[in-house]
């Protein structure tokens, strides 16, 4: 098994998650530029979080007509995981991999603080060892993060069990306070109707060691772990 993390231009999560995988997780990752255009030695693709070529136009477009995109979205259609974390998560949009758009915070601020967030469906590969309803906590750190898609196709992802998190409160409530950037019904991340391609905006990376949390928790590293034991299994 080993996992390629995509460096961009202005990518600043990379080395976090390098180290989450390599001496937390003790899985082989390497940092892989994103000219390259080859991927076949991999099992599994992590974007990263970031801001790369600067948000210039849209967070994440420029980036997902970068050569390894090509790449990516063979992955993907061959049923690999690929998760896309904050800048990451713009970037799956933008190349059309996951429905939707991601917006400024309805605050028009950056915001950085950490949230409460549900498990709505454990489809995607890197919720499935998780119970629906389950409580995690992870830190935000965007600008634009609010998720928005057409009323019909809202309706289309809740049938097809492609919200995966919503941000809600510690009682694990969607309330509207606990919904930091204003994103459509409160989601915070979201798979592909296979459940292969899974992009949220809060950090799993930042919350995978206690001596990172003010809760003494490590959810993040939930989100990793079901990735590799769906690759062990495959």
């Amino acid at each position: 098994m080993k996992v390629a993390i995509i460096q961009f231009p202005g990518s600043n999560c990379d080395l976090d998650t390098l180290h989450v995988l390599n001496n937390v997780m003790k899985v082989k990752a390497d940092l892989v530029w994103h000219k390259r255009d080859d991927l076949r030695y991999y099992s599994a693709v992590i974007l990263p979080g970031g801001f790369s070529y600067g948000d210039r136009l849209r967070a994440g477009v420029i980036a997902a007509n970068s050569p390894i995109m090509k790449e990516v979205r063979r992955m993907a259609k061959d049923g690999h995981p690929i998760l896309g974390i904050c800048n990451g998560f713009q970037i799956l949009v933008e190349a059309g991999l996951l429905p939707g758009a991601l917006l400024r915070n309805s605050s028009l601020k950056f915001i950085c603080k950490w949230v409460n967030l549900t498990i709505v469906s454990n489809k995607a590969i890197f919720t499935h060892n998780l119970k629906k309803n389950h409580l995690l906590r992870m830190p935000i750190a965007h600008n634009e993060g609010r998720y928005f898609i057409d009323k019909d196709s809202l309706k289309e992802i809740y049938k097809k069990n492609q919200i995966i998190l919503k941000y809600v409160d510690e009682n694990g409530k969607a309330t509207e306070s606990a919904n930091p950037n204003g994103s459509i019904d409160g989601i915070a991340g979201i798979c592909n109707e296979e459940g292969n391609v899974f992009g949220l905006m809060p950090h799993p990376e930042r919350a995978s060691e206690k001596l990172l949390s003010p809760f003494n928790t490590n959810d993040g590293i939930k989100i990793f772990s079901s990735m590799i034991d769906y690759i062990n299994r495959r």
